[in-house]
């Protein structure tokens, strides 16, 4: 049974609450935090990417770098309603959109945002995959509003990897966390077709070797519970 209006809502706000006492308890640990400290203390603007499967923490950690009005490109499926209504509850404004459907609706309000001052945050290889395959939205985002594209990943020691497409991970309360930060991706407005498909392939191994970077720092396998 799917959950729709006061008993989504509940169920949002409830998400939300465990996420939130889940974060407190964690033990963090952050790589590269300080260089995207400094753009955000600059008034720059950000593009956080990150793969959908890793969203449990980000809300968390977008906050311990100071960020505050930050817009993510949910899709207008059925369940991107859940979502949206979790990540409201930390401060995230939704954009309804995704490269398959309402994909010019998505783009046009994203741009809207950038231009109002948002950071802008999305899931490259959402709503449904394939797991850490990047599509090219992100660029052309990037591209367009001369944004620069960060990515963020997390791991945790102890956590729960469900059996959803996306392997989506969420942390157990008092586990060791890290959170990598990578370099901020600048894309040329006259950056030619063929140079951002060099690009999209460069982010792509980029957030697959950090996410298995952080992985490794908690020790965790492909499969299953690990603790």
């Amino acid at each position: 049974m799917r959950l729709a209006g006061r008993w989504q809502s509940r169920a949002a706000a409830l998400a939300a609450l465990v996420l939130r006492g889940v974060a407190q308890s964690l033990r963090w640990q952050e790589e590269g935090a300080d260089r995207i400290r400094a753009l955000r203390e600059s008034g720059q603007p950000i593009i956080l990417a990150f793969w959908h499967g890793r969203l449990a923490l980000i809300p968390a950690a977008y906050q311990r770098i100071g960020g505050r009005r930050v817009k993510i490109l949910i899709s207008e499926h059925r369940d991107g309603e859940l979502i949206a209504q979790v990540m409201s509850h930390w401060g995230y404004e939704a954009v309804r959109g995704s490269s398959r459907r309402g994909a010019l609706k998505g783009a046009k309000g994203m741009l809207r945002a950038a231009r109002e001052g948002y950071d802008l945050a999305i899931t490259p290889d959402g709503p449904r995959g394939p797991r850490e395959q990047l599509q090219a939205g992100v660029l052309e985002l990037a591209r367009w509003t001369g944004l620069p594209v960060v990515p963020v990943t997390f791991s945790a020691r102890w956590g729960r990897r469900f059996a959803s497409w996306d392997h989506f991970l969420f942390p157990l309360p008092g586990s060791r966390a890290v959170v990598l930060w990578g370099e901020p991706m600048y894309i040329a407005a006259d950056a030619s077709p063929s140079e951002m498909l060099a690009l999209q392939q460069k982010l792509e191994d980029e957030m697959r070797a950090q996410r298995q970077r952080a992985d490794r720092r908690m020790e965790r396998v492909e499969e299953g519970w690990q603790g």
